[in-house]
């Protein structure tokens, strides 16, 4: 009852979130101010490593309370997010908005599927199956995995992302702090580059999923063509 309760709440954050972005007019995709070169792909707003980046080995839980390791990473590609499910912003309204662009971004696959990776970095409070319910409600085709830290870290540091505890676990309402990065990982299970969040005056940080849809196809395509 309770995850649906901050789920409700998320998602009334989110349609503020919406509406700002509507008067703002932020919703149109606006090329990223940082990229000073193209990159031979033609993408304009994922920002490449400089060399694909393999992920740490790891065995995690996912939500169907099944093993998951980088096994499962070949043959398709990933976006994946590291966050909570206690999380008050950024998580639920990221995985909201990638929830809303998934049949677009499906829709851009050619070859191998591509699917959507939720990290939780919160092992003490993110049981199996409150995990399974957070992700479920935003899309059943969503993953969600688990493990305890001495997975988490090394798999997120290789990832190119960060997460920190606020303050000591023992208090009931800690808050954890995470990268809010979608990070690509390739059909080789290898870390590509990043959509990173935007950052604008009263609007929560997350990544425009907008730029998502429009740079994955070509992703896609320099990849296949190598």
């Amino acid at each position: 009852m309770l995850v649906k309760v901050v789920i409700a709440v998320a998602c009334a954050i989110v349609l503020v979130v919406s509406y700002q972005m509507y008067q703002s007019g932020s919703v149109p995709v606006s090329r990223a101010s940082s990229v000073s070169e193209v990159h031979p792909s033609g993408t304009d707003y994922m920002q490449w490593y400089p060399l694909p980046r393999k992920v740490s080995d790891f065995t995690l839980t996912n939500n169907h309370n099944q093993p998951m390791t980088n096994a499962d990473l070949n043959g398709q590609w990933t976006l994946a997010f590291v966050g909570y499910t206690y999380c008050p912003d950024i998580c639920p309204t990221t995985l909201a908005a990638l929830n809303k662009a998934y049949p677009k971004i499906v829709a851009t696959v050619s070859e191998q599927p591509i699917k959507v990776w939720f990290i939780s970095v919160d092992p003490k409070r993110d049981t199996i199956e409150r995990l399974a319910e957070y992700v479920g409600f935003f899309n059943s085709e969503f993953i969600g995995a688990t493990a305890e830290h001495k997975q988490l870290y090394p798999l997120v540091r290789s990832m190119g992302m960060m997460y920190s505890m606020s303050e000591s676990t023992d208090e009931p309402n800690y808050l954890v702090n995470h990268s809010g990065s979608v990070v690509v990982i390739n059909p080789l299970g290898q870390v590509i580059g990043r959509f990173k969040p935007k950052h604008a005056p009263g609007q929560i940080a997350i990544s425009d999923t907008a730029q998502i849809i429009a740079d994955m196809p070509k992703v896609m395509a320099y990849y296949n063509a190598d």
